[in-house]
């Protein structure tokens, strides 16, 4: 069974984000949810950018800030800075972000 691609943080400051980043693509996009190797659901998510000085990463948090209407400061890199396979944290209320999660995702969550 896969693991939810985002999940609510246990002292409901917002949730936490799965995210497959592809670097150095043709546009920058969210293409849904896949399944990682390790069986939990994660966001495919593609940006222009080069993966170096952490510019992937910013061009990652631009894209989600935009595509959710998030504010840019309200969404950090917790885990995986030099990896494809990154953790996010959203600050927020849960709920909310939850709902629009699944507005971005098509309902896969």
């Amino acid at each position: 069974m896969t693991q939810a691609v985002c999940e609510i943080l246990s002292d409901r400051t917002g949730i936490r984000l799965f995210v497959r980043l592809t670097p150095k693509a043709s546009r920058n996009a969210i293409h849904g949810v896949v399944a990682g190797a390790n069986g939990r659901a994660q966001l495919k998510a593609s940006v222009a950018t080069v993966p170096e000085n952490g510019k992937a990463n910013q061009a990652l948090i631009k894209l989600l800030a935009k595509a959710a209407k998030w504010p840019k400061s309200s969404v950090e890199i917790v885990a995986g800075q030099t990896d494809r396979n990154k953790v996010l944290v959203i600050e927020g209320d849960p709920e909310e972000l939850m709902a629009q999660m699944i507005q971005l995702t098509g309902g896969q969550t």
